[in-house]
């Protein structure tokens, strides 16, 4: 297991290193320049030039790139050219608001999806309209979703807040409340997409020798399905857990769009439209980040629960 992690370790850090590389170089190759963007269009070539090599974008880029990865290990993501803010600050504060809504989606989606799979896999008619429901949720548009929960919980009930966000430490419960509605919207399309997933996934374990044996020996049927079943089932479906909540992080950004969050898909989308290439370099690099130490973890999980890899 340990060299196991020292491997999976190793790997997180050059996969880390080459996003590092290639995102610089795009940000690089992308027209236009950081003296261009602060002074606005009405600047003219000479001012954009002093500009530039005031922060320094006219150096070779392996000067650039050292500078900007000394000062980035420290935390330092360098100052938005749109806001004149810290980028590393700014995006610390947004980053609970983007994973509260994947770990929540996901968590949800993970609850709903596994309990349909597991009872669909009785068979008969609960099986065929949640196999048929699941289908059906699963080609729903997430930013169609989200415009209909609004429309029913918020304008038509009353029941949730349509937009805006409450930290937690200012009021939990309104924290809930204000994540309740973007939470749901991801987490429906997920869970049909684990029930399917759970529900082959008992199937292919049910027909196991094993379980077979054991359920010829008389063991209970409920402990049959739950405990035995269900443990070698969760394989794929704790992958595909793992793998939703690295699509939910990367893709919050049309659901904190509608629902007005500030997340960090809301700042990527308005760092990339106005060309604020530090805040766009920040983003990268933190979804990187969450991405890898999800691999790991999830790598990690995944062996426990297989007593096979764990032996490998």
């Amino acid at each position: 297991m340990t060299r196991f992690l020292a491997r999976r370790a190793a790997m997180a850090v050059l996969t880390l290193l080459a996003v590092i590389v290639l995102t610089f170089a795009l940000v690089h190759s992308i027209p236009g320049s950081p003296g261009a963007v602060m002074l606005g269009p009405g600047a003219s070539a000479q001012e954009i030039h002093a500009q530039n090599e005031l922060l320094g974008w006219n150096q070779p880029l392996a000067v650039q790139f050292w500078d900007w990865i000394t000062h980035a290990v420290r935390g330092d993501l360098g100052t938005s050219l749109t806001g004149g803010n810290e980028v590393g600050p700014d995006l610390a504060s947004r980053l609970p608001v983007t994973a509260a809504i994947a770990l929540g989606a996901t968590a949800l989606s993970g609850v709903l999806g596994i309990v349909s799979g597991v009872v669909a896999v009785r068979g008969g008619l609960v099986d065929r309209f949640i196999t048929a429901f699941s289908g059906i949720v699963v080609s729903l548009p997430t930013f169609w979703l989200g415009i209909l929960l609004v429309y029913v919980a918020s304008i038509r009930l009353g029941w949730l807040p349509a937009t805006g966000y409450t930290p937690f430490a200012d009021s939990p419960v309104d924290w809930a409340k204000s994540l309740a509605l973007p939470v749901l919207s991801l987490a429906i399309g997920g869970a049909a997409l684990v029930a399917r997933q759970a529900r082959a996934s008992m199937v292919e374990a049910l027909g196991q020798e094993h379980v077979r044996t054991l359920r010829a020996t008389g063991i209970a049927p409920w402990r049959l399905l739950y405990v035995h079943a269900l443990r070698n089932a969760s394989v794929p479906v704790v992958a595909g857990l793992g793998m939703q909540f690295v699509g939910l992080f990367g893709s919050t950004v049309i659901v904190e769009q509608i629902f007005a969050l500030p997340g960090l898909g809301q700042v990527a989308q308005a760092a990339v439209t106005s060309h604020d290439f530090p805040s766009v370099q920040g983003v990268v690099i933190i979804a990187t980040v969450v991405v890898v130490v999800t691999n790991v973890a999830l790598d990690v999980l995944i062996s426990a629960l297989n007593p096979k890899l764990r032996a490998a």
